[in-house]
Formats: C-alpha cells, structure tokens, sequence
C-alpha cells in the first residue's frame, strides 16, 4: 500500500538529514574538533520537526474512512520508523555534547567508533528501499546492527573501566562512557525501526526476537517457506503470546499453525500439558507441529483447530449453534471424567488459591479490602476472617476421587467444531489429577463475568452456567459424590473474587465479590457432618 505522499516525503528527508548527521559525526570522530561538533548540535530541531509531520499525515490517513487492519499497522509502524530515526538524531547530537566534555581527547579513543559509525550509517540506507518493497531479509539486516553496536559497547566499556583504575583522569573517562552509551542507544534505535519494518512485512506487531524465534520454530517443523503471515490472537496473562501462522509448504500448499512463545518454563508446563491429554484422552489436544528454546523464552508450533471459540458460540451464534456446543461438551466431559476416574482423593484448596490472589484483588478494587464491620450492632466478618474458617472447612472436605482435569477451564480455551460437533481444548499448561470441581466452578464463572450487559446476552449466559451446573451434579449422583455442592460453593466462590482483578467495571466487579462473600457465608453456615445437604441457588447466582 502506498503511504500518504507528505509521509513519504517527509520520511525521506529525515532520513537525509540523518544521512548528513551520521557523516558529521564520522567525521568529528577522525578529527574532533568543536566547529564539527556544531554543525550536528545546532540543527536540534530539524528531524524533531520532520518527524512530527510524518506522524500529522500517518494519523490523517488513519482518521479517514474505515482503514483497513493492515492499512492502520503501515501507518502505525511509520510513525514508530520517524519517531525512532528522530531519537537517533538526539542520540548523536547527545554524543557529541558528551565528546566535547572530554579535555584529553586521546581518552576518548574517537578512532574506534568509526567502524561502528559506519555501519549503523550503511544500515540507515536500507530503510527506505525496506519499506518500499516490504523487505523482510533487509529489515533483519537493519535490525542485526544492534548486535554489532552491543559488541562494541561491552568491548569499549571494558577499555575504559580499565583506564580508569590506571589513571586519575576519571571525568574525562565518565565522558567518554556517555559517549559510548548513546551510541549504544542507536542500535536499539535500529532494532526499532527493524520491528516496524518487519511488522508492516508480515502484518502484525512484531517483536525482532520473536521474529527469529518464529522462523526457528518453523524450520524445525514440515511447515515452512517465506511466504509468511502472522496474525494476534491473544495475549495470556502469564505473558505468553498466541498468533495464528500462515504459510506455504515446499510443495506450494497453505497451511495454518497456532504460533506461541513466552517464558520457558510456562510453554515447556504447555507441551507437557499437550502431550498428557495424547496420552489419557487422544484427539482432544492439538498437535504440536514444533518446540524451540531460546534462552530463557521458548516456542511452540501448533495445531490449528477448525471451529470457534465456546465464548464465540455463547455471544455470537444461534441458540441452535449454542445448544449443539453444549451437548459436545457436556458429553465430552462426562466422558474425560469417567474414564479418567482415579480414586485417589483430591484437594481442590480454592481457598489457599484465593488468598494467594487477594492482593491483587485489592490492588485493583481497594474498597473490598475491609475489615470486620458492624451495621445496627450487627457483626460482619471482614473477607479474610471469612477465607481462613473456610479454608479449615475445606481441608476437611476433599473430593472423594480424582480426574483429569484441563485446569485453566475458561470459555476461550475450549474449541468446537461445529462441522464434527467436536469438542477440542487449547491452553493445557496447568492440566493434572484434580477434583472436576476446579474446572466446573471456572467455567461458570467465566460465563458470568463477561463484561456484556445486553438483556438478552446475560439470560444465554445465564442458561450456559445453569446447564453445566446441571449436568456436572448429574454425573456427581452417579459417581456417589455427596459432597459436590459443597466444593462447588468454595470452587464459586474462589473464582468469583479472584476474577475480579480482571474486571475494572466496578459494579459488575462488585457484583462478582458480593456473590463470593455470599458463598463463603452459605458455607460456613453449614453444620459440620452436613456437607452433603447444600444446595446451591445457581439460578439466582448467576442472574442480574
């Protein structure tokens, strides 16, 4: 797509002024003096203002009509190319500002940075004709000058340090390190403008690393080849990213993957998970296509599953579509649970989980962080008080049997298949023996704090939480569980208060922490021996 012509033009002319600011700085660097100093620090505001023209027309352009999505990623990441090609001409004026406070210059060592120089000037050349032509190979090259830049930094650094424990001339020396920082910060400039580059190449937001550990990820799997698109499909709260992969094999066939990285050990927890329910439950994982680590981060490469979403079917399809979804799941989990059936006891613990939690409860909705209160001479308990009795009650009220459980059981992280009416699962890291209660209570409660407050939309996910209610204390019947409701109230409870640092709503957020108070309290109300005769008004819970 071509950019608005005063982008174009302008960006051309910042980067000839930069042109011209790198080879004034080449050239004080093989003869300091301070007129050449001068001709760099006296045009402060030239590529400062060329800049901001660049960013008035990419966000015009974006004002106008209905963008589309990769028209608004261009003019975006051109924005960001201008703003970083400003803060390199910043970066050299500062150089300079620093080189000049240097008196003995020999400490300076300027012949050194001349190579340096040179190549973050010959990368500066390839910006241009990069972006012209969407030149992933050539934004990788831009980017790569960081390394060469860090190379020199760590080299330099060590020189001076060194000079400093042999002579007494320390400023000069603490000059010279300045110096040798703001060319450091060029190369990250330059990894900047590789990103954006390359984000406008492949059509997402990218970041340098990522990229390589992409491309890694695919070399090591049958998918392959450059013809590469990359699309955002979510971001997890652990940090992890999830983009869809599109690409050609060798043979010239289309072929989609799931694409994730994040921190190493969360995305080795996600192919172990991956690889348990191969073993226990075949056919309902994706499979992994490629693993790849890379220092402390790793990737996966994964199957692509045909469907949508469960949330999707719940806010966006017909009842017929929804109803249909519902029956897979229902089916697929009795099924999950009664032949993973182990009877080993488990401790479901949602009240240690929950205190874990609290504070960051709190420091998003501050007003729930309140102590024992009375009203009319009416004691209320503060919520601590309230999980720690909870918490004894619990402990004495394991689930009799253990099954598989998914263990991070949220509505987008289920996938059906309206053409098979198949159920599949996606993001598996936490997946173990548990009590089936851990994955009821966190499915309805990720129904219910859906932020839609359309009267129609609330009745469906209404309904939705009411139906697994139903047919998980179906299945608790037949397995002789008598204490399900009990669990259930604590498993409700933990996931209604711990939910609500995700929502920022505060009268839905308060609506969730009033429901967990309830809970707790119905709880605790029961006598000891009785567990087995609670019985929950799902109903009312999960209305408005």
């Amino acid at each position: 797509m071509k950019l608005p012509e005063a982008a174009q033009e302008n960006l051309a002319f910042l980067l000839a002024e930069l042109d011209s600011q790198m080879a004034s700085l080449l050239a004080y660097f093989k003869d300091p003096s301070p007129e050449g100093a001068q001709k760099v620090v006296l045009r402060a505001g030239y590529a400062h203002n060329l800049w901001s023209r660049v960013q008035s027309s990419c966000r015009s352009a974006a004002s106008r009509g209905k963008p589309s999505q990769s028209r608004r990623l261009q003019l975006q990441n051109v924005d960001t190319i201008a703003r970083n090609l400003d803060q390199m001409s910043r970066l050299s004026r500062l150089a300079l500002v620093h080189a000049e406070d240097v008196q003995r210059i020999k400490l300076l060592r300027p012949e050194s940075y001349r190579k340096v120089l040179r190549g973050v000037a010959d990368a500066l050349q390839e910006v241009l004709p990069a972006l012209a032509a969407s030149d992933s190979k050539r934004a990788i090259e831009i980017g790569q000058t960081k390394a060469e830049v860090d190379a020199f930094y760590d080299r330099m650094f060590r020189t001076y340090t060194r000079d400093m424990r042999d002579t007494r001339h320390t400023e000069d020396l603490a000059n010279a390190l300045l110096v040798l920082n703001e060319v450091r910060r060029m190369g990250e400039s330059l990894q900047g403008i590789s990103e954006a580059l390359l984000s406008i190449s492949i059509g997402q937001n990218v970041q340098f690393e990522r990229y390589f550990t992409l491309r890694s990820v695919l070399s090591g799997s049958k998918v392959g080849g450059d013809d590469l698109v990359l699309k955002p499909l979510a971001e997890t709260r652990s940090g992890s990213a999830i983009s869809s992969v599109s690409t050609r094999d060798q043979g010239g066939d289309l072929i989609n993957a799931v694409f994730k990285d994040g921190e190493k050990n969360k995305v080795k927890e996600e192919r172990a998970g991956v690889k348990s329910w191969h073993a226990i439950y075949p056919g309902l994982a994706p499979r992994i296509l490629s693993y790849e680590k890379r220092g402390q981060s790793a990737a996966l490469l994964i199957e692509h599953l045909q469907g949508y979403t469960f949330e999707h079917a719940l806010l966006n399809e017909d009842d017929t579509s929804l109803a249909a979804a519902q029956r897979a799941l229902h089916r697929t989990l009795t099924d999950i649970w009664t032949r993973t059936r182990i009877e080993n006891p488990a401790e479901m613990r949602a009240m240690r989980q929950l205190s874990q939690r609290m504070t960051d409860v709190y420091r998003v909705h501050p007003g729930f962080d309140r102590g024992e209160t009375a009203i009319q001479g009416l004691c209320q308990r503060g919520f601590g008080e309230l999980l720690k009795a909870a918490e004894t009650r619990e402990a004495e009220t394991p689930a009799p049997f253990s099954v598989y459980i998914h263990g991070d059981f949220n509505l987008d992280n289920v996938i059906f298949d309206p053409g098979e009416k198949k159920i599949r699962f996606i993001d598996l890291h936490r997946s173990r023996y548990m009590d089936y209660v851990q994955d009821v209570s966190v499915f309805m409660v990720s129904n219910y704090r859906l932020q839609v407050q359309d009267g129609p939309a609330r009745v469906r996910i209404r309904e939705t939480a009411v139906t697994m209610h139903r047919m998980a204390a179906k299945f608790a019947r037949a397995q002789q569980d008598e204490t399900f409701e009990f669990r259930l109230a604590l498993g409700l409870a933990r996931s209604f208060a711990s939910s609500t640092r995700f929502v920022f709503d505060k009268e839905h957020a308060r609506r969730m922490f009033l429901r967990a108070r309830y809970l707790l309290e119905l709880v605790l109300a029961v006598p000891e021996g009785r567990e087995g005769r609670l019985k929950l008004p799902i109903k009312e819970l999960f209305g408005d």
